[in-house]
């Protein structure tokens, strides 16, 4: 017998193509991951679609028209909506944005203490303490900008890339998963493939929606603390909360730290407000989270916890936010080869006495 048999050039073989997909998984990660927020943003968008295509008087057949629609509706009422709760926002945020270099130098030297100190009515001892702080932590808050400074650029590539690749989704989604199931099934398996393709899209249409009721259930509650408790833009503070419920961890902890610094240098009752948001995140990932998307997607809280919190140990944020909907659809995955193994088991006990 020759060596290496053919056996081992196989095993060898697949090895390697599992090694080779691997790596290109690995430096294409960055990719992958946009397109994976893509789709889950086509699938967040649907439901507008769907709706202005039902109600449509023209082009009802046709999805291009009312995804068009849905977009120039979302462009229209996103800055009606930030403009009524917070007017003039966008234009400070536009400023914000353009002084960004000369704020990160004042953060750092601690002198945006004594400006906001002054404009505020804080006592010469509140500005000397908290310029001090912010001396000390000087090395941190630099290395923090220039972070930040390196992350700008994918962020905004992919907040401008992710609608529009999501376009293609809304449009031609069903197109493109028919053609992916007829070129990977056979005559035998087309049926199978099809039937999985169906469930993984109700799944992830569950997972959007637990998603939209996790940021419902912030903007209340934002809202409505952030109302008794004499914050100023309560309703815009609790929209802020909400929207940035869909970024796991980083989002909150952004909202929260936005909330609990306008409460500080207001004068409204912060502290009271970091109490607040303490109790609603253990209550938010402990309880809420886990059996939202345990009852949407037919996950065990505890499972939901261990993948979030395998997630972040891998992934980081992005690990965080897709490690639910991965357990969710590998679970689809094995159901469905355990309801395969039986029928595979059977066919031979039934076509023995025909040979016999």
């Amino acid at each position: 017998m020759s060596f290496p048999d053919r056996r081992t050039v196989n095993i060898l073989l697949t090895i390697l193509l599992f090694a080779i997909v691997l790596a290109v998984v690995y430096a294409a990660r960055g990719v992958i991951v946009i397109f994976i927020f893509s789709i889950l943003f086509a699938y967040l968008i649907d439901p507008i679609v769907r709706f202005l295509q039902r109600h449509s008087l023209f082009f009802r057949n046709l999805r291009g028209p009312h995804v068009a629609e849905a977009y120039l509706c979302l462009l229209i009422l996103i800055p009606l909506v930030i403009h009524a709760v917070a007017p003039g926002s966008l234009g400070k945020a536009t400023k914000l944005v353009k002084e960004m270099p000369a704020f990160v130098a004042g953060v750092s030297s601690g002198e945006i203490a004594t400006e906001v100190g002054d404009k505020y009515g804080w006592s010469e001892a509140q500005q000397l303490r908290v310029k001090s702080l912010l001396i000390q932590r000087q090395t941190e808050i630099n290395w923090l900008a220039r972070r930040l400074e390196r992350s700008a650029f994918p962020v905004i590539t992919g907040v401008v890339v992710i609608p529009i690749l999501s376009i293609f989704f809304l449009s031609d989604g069903a197109n493109m998963v028919n053609s992916l199931v007829g070129l990977a099934s056979t005559k035998d398996s087309l049926e199978a493939l099809q039937s999985l393709a169906d469930e993984l899209n109700t799944m992830l249409q569950h997972y959007i929606r637990a998603k939209v009721i996790l940021g419902g259930l912030s903007l209340v509650f934002f809202s409505a603390t952030t109302l008794l408790l004499g914050f100023p833009h309560a309703l815009a503070l609790g929209l802020l909360a909400g929207i940035l419920e869909f970024i796991p961890v980083a989002g909150w902890m952004i909202s929260a730290t936005a909330i609990i610094s306008i409460g500080a240098m207001t004068h409204s009752h912060w502290i009271w407000m970091a109490v607040l948001v303490g109790f609603w995140r253990m209550l938010m990932d402990y309880w809420i989270a886990p059996r939202v998307m345990g009852h949407e997607l037919e996950i065990h809280p505890v499972l939901a916890i261990f993948a979030v919190m395998v997630g972040g140990a891998i992934g980081g944020i992005v690990g965080i936010y897709l490690s639910v909907p991965l357990v969710a659809v590998l679970r689809v995955f094995w159901r469905r080869s355990a309801q395969l193994k039986p029928r595979a088991v059977a066919e031979p006990l039934l076509s023995t006495p025909e040979r016999a």
